[in-house]
């Protein structure tokens, strides 16, 4: 059995597509998912499930909450060796002046397409600064995510490729989880 992390975009936001953790991990188990378990309630799943390929786990999730709840939900599978990458190349780590807590991840579902990525680099919305490196924007916002002017839906707009973003804290605790 692999481990395997789930993120799931934009569920139990603003009181719109509500999805119980509880209920979830069930209808998860029930796909054949083992030792399910959640991380609050954004959609950060760990789960364990025989070798298989990210992308189809990823689709059977989508279409079990489709199912079950009558929305889409972008959904998006990792590997542990995903999250390690990213925790050993946050190119912010090494600047003392940029506080972890305004650290955050946006994961791409596919590498962007080379005209997007050269489109990307033009924008300056300075403080704030991003560093892509293959499918993961390491993004810090020295104002807070609420307030950052590129966020998910600018990255999604800018790369036309899904996304989804946790913060740093987020981060670790999945990477924690995977270990346990």
């Amino acid at each position: 059995m692999e481990t395997y992390i789930a993120l799931l975009r934009g569920i139990n936001v603003s009181g719109q597509k509500k999805i119980k953790m509880a209920d979830l991990r069930e209808q998860l188990s029930g796909l054949g998912l083992a030792e399910v378990r959640t991380y609050i309630q954004s959609g950060n799943i760990v789960f364990r499930h025989p070798a298989t390929e990210p992308q189809v786990l990823a689709q059977k999730i989508k279409s079990q909450i489709q199912a079950d709840y009558g929305f889409e939900v972008p959904t998006l599978v990792l590997r542990p060796t995903d999250l390690d990458y990213v925790l050993q190349h946050n190119p912010f780590a090494q600047d003392p002046d940029k506080d972890p807590s305004r650290w955050y991840l946006t994961f791409l579902a596919t590498a962007p397409p080379a005209e997007r990525i050269a489109t990307l680099a033009q924008v300056d919305y300075a403080p704030e600064e991003f560093v892509l490196d293959g499918t993961n924007i390491f993004f810090y916002s020295p104002k807070g995510y609420g307030r950052a002017k590129m966020n998910n839906n600018f990255f999604e707009q800018k790369l036309k490729v899904a996304a989804t973003t946790r913060n740093w804290r987020t981060i670790n605790k999945l990477w924690e989880m995977c270990q346990a």
